[in-house]
């Protein structure tokens, strides 16, 4: 597909980045932190401080920092000071609990108000916090709070009721459970605390205390193809990344009006829905409803939304209906458009030209990553399919394994190999929790090794070729398998169970579970509405199978590991490739 050529003279504001190789060469991480205050007294960095308490001490004090629009029009918007005191009284009630800094903080809250607050409070507080998908099941909620430890929750009434309650006795360390009210005033279910008496009853004075810059702050989990949910651990130093990527990458000026479609349940929704635009100290757009095109639409022209970053997905399903949709709506602001969580098709870049006369700008990251790495940037032309370059500060490779375990890049363009990214960057994971050889195995001498495909053209751009693992991209979500295989085998009618991402053209994968039953069962479709509930009620729509297949048995490797390669090969009627090491059966 032909390049879209860049004109920056031409654009509505002059980009942050205009000189690419200008920036790089200049550019250095001990500059970029220069760019933020520090706590006062020289105590170091956090977080919180950065994005709140030092804008709501000065001239950007009474600027809305977060405009929240609920699901049924309710609306409330909380400028800087508003924020600054909201946050100090949820770091105060933790600090009443008894809650150290350090201990883990977890919330389950849809996109309300009360999730900004409790994210950015706890962080006040040195606490490392995790936010989790609101749609999640009970079985991964579990997973994620044993892993993690968490002291605290966060979550409403009705999320309680449905997804923890059950689960409770099985997170011996969870002490405190605090309950944002969605019920009218119902009475609470024991050993549960109402958040607002807290708040209420809290100080709007907080101090933050000394927080050394590799003080953990994030815990995000990301899910294996062969075991539990990682939990990789970032910490305060992150957000000299968050602030640098904003200004670069997203091209953050003064009075941009900032949307981030993604839930703080994902990464994408913590660094870019949170901590980058009020780091910036500019407006964040938080809707709290589900994807709709025509409201989406909406609060792009009456928000008067300047930056707006979304997912593949989002825009293919808005593709479905037509260019002529989104014309019909006006968005006098919109000056920048960016997605993130999948490669982003060619035909969706061209799009945006089509429908908001913006091409759509794909970037990519992970979650170990922390923050934006590979970019399209504003003023440079864009090569539809292609990720981008790397950020100033970056340095990336396409490296070939070697049979010792190490990894030697290849200078040469268009050969495919993995992607690589040189150690250093502040929002780099410290470690996967409580599990450091596996952390230790991402790295080959002072590369971090992303288990993505991906090949740089000759003039430096890069493009994504596929995962080197069986992870499964669905709605811009990333699932491991063995999480969805070991929900459906709690059901007594199933034997083994083998699960795969099958492509589907508008949420890129859609998960399909290949079951063996046990004896006495016998396959059929009442049974499979039956599985798909099952594991729909474990998991979560989100991380559920759509589809299931029944088989007598799984391809399997000798030591037992089940070859979900060749499972994908046989649905999809690709070649099977190497099976010398498939059981005999």
């Amino acid at each position: 597909m032909d390049i879209i050529r860049k004109q920056p003279a031409a654009l509505p504001v002059r980009p942050n980045l205009l000189d690419y190789e200008t920036e790089r060469a200049g550019f250095s991480w001990t500059a970029a932190r220069r760019s933020l205050d520090g706590l006062p007294g020289a105590h170091g960095l956090n977080i919180a401080h950065e994005t709140v308490d030092r804008h709501a001490a000065g001239p950007r004090s009474t600027r809305i920092a977060l405009r929240w629009r609920g699901r049924d029009d309710a609306a409330q918007d909380i400028s800087y000071a508003q924020l600054r005191d909201l946050t100090a009284r949820f770091a105060n009630v933790l600090a009443t609990l008894g809650v150290a800094a350090g201990d883990r903080v977890f919330l389950l809250c849809g996109r309300i108000p009360a999730l900004y607050i409790a994210l950015l409070g706890a962080l006040k507080h040195r606490c490392v916090v995790t936010p989790l998908f609101s749609a999640f099941g009970p079985e991964p909620i579990a997973t994620r709070m044993e892993i993690g430890a968490a002291r605290v929750l966060v979550t409403t009434t009705s999320l309680y009721r449905r997804k923890v309650e059950s689960i409770r006795a099985r997170l011996p360390a969870l002490e405190h459970v605090l309950l944002v009210d969605d019920e009218g005033g119902a009475a609470l279910p024991p050993g549960t605390l109402a958040l607002q008496a807290l708040l209420d009853a809290a100080s709007p004075a907080y101090v933050i205390g000394p927080t050394d810059p590799e003080s953990p702050a994030l815990l995000h989990f990301t899910s294996g193809t062969t075991g539990k949910p990682k939990g990789a651990l970032h910490v305060h130093q992150a957000i000299v990344a968050h602030y640098a990527t904003g200004r670069l990458a997203l091209d953050f000026h003064p009075d941009d009006v900032f949307w981030c479609t993604a839930d703080p349940g994902w990464i994408t929704g913590t660094s870019y829905g949170v901590i980058a635009p009020l780091a910036h100290g500019i407006t964040q757009v938080v809707d709290e409803a589900d994807f709709d095109a025509e409201r989406w639409y909406a609060i792009l022209g009456r928000e008067r939304v300047t930056v707006w970053y979304t997912a593949p997905t989002a825009v293919r399903m808005m593709m479905k209906s037509g260019a002529d949709a989104a014309r019909r709506h006006e968005f006098p602001k919109l000056r920048f458009i960016a997605s993130v969580g999948e490669p982003l098709n060619p035909q969706a870049v061209v799009w945006g030209v089509e429908a908001f006369g913006l091409p759509i700008h794909d970037n990519w990251w992970q979650t170990e990553t922390g923050g934006i790495m590979i970019a399209n940037f504003p003023a440079l032309d864009i090569r539809p399919g292609s990720m981008g370059k790397p950020l100033p500060g970056v340095e990336a490779a396409i490296v070939r394994r070697t049979p010792d375990g190490g990894a030697e890049p290849v200078d040469a363009p268009d050969v495919e190999g993995e992607l690589a990214l040189r150690a250093g960057w502040p929002s780099m994971f410290r470690t996967y929790l409580n599990e450091e050889a596996r952390y230790r195995k991402c790295f080959s001498d002072d590369w971090y090794l992303t288990g993505d495909l991906a090949r740089r053209d000759a003039d430096g751009y890069y493009w994504f070729l596929g995962r080197a693992d069986d992870m499964i991209k669905s709605a811009g979500h990333l699932i491991g398998p063995f999480e969805v295989e070991s929900a459906l085998m709690e059901h007594p009618a199933v034997h083994e169970a083998g699960v795969i991402g099958k492509p589907e053209p508008v949420i890129g994968e859609v998960v399909k579970a290949f079951v063996a039953l046990k004896a006495g069962f016998e396959p059929g479709e009442a049974l499979r509405r039956e599985l798909l509930g099952f594991a729909r009620k474990r998991l979560g729509a989100a991380v559920a199978p759509k589809e299931i297949d029944f088989v007598a048995t799984l391809p399997k490797t000798r030591s037992g590991k089940i070859m979900r390669r060749l499972l994908k090969a046989r649905e999809l009627g690709l070649p099977e490739g190497d099976t010398s090491t498939l059981e005999s059966t």
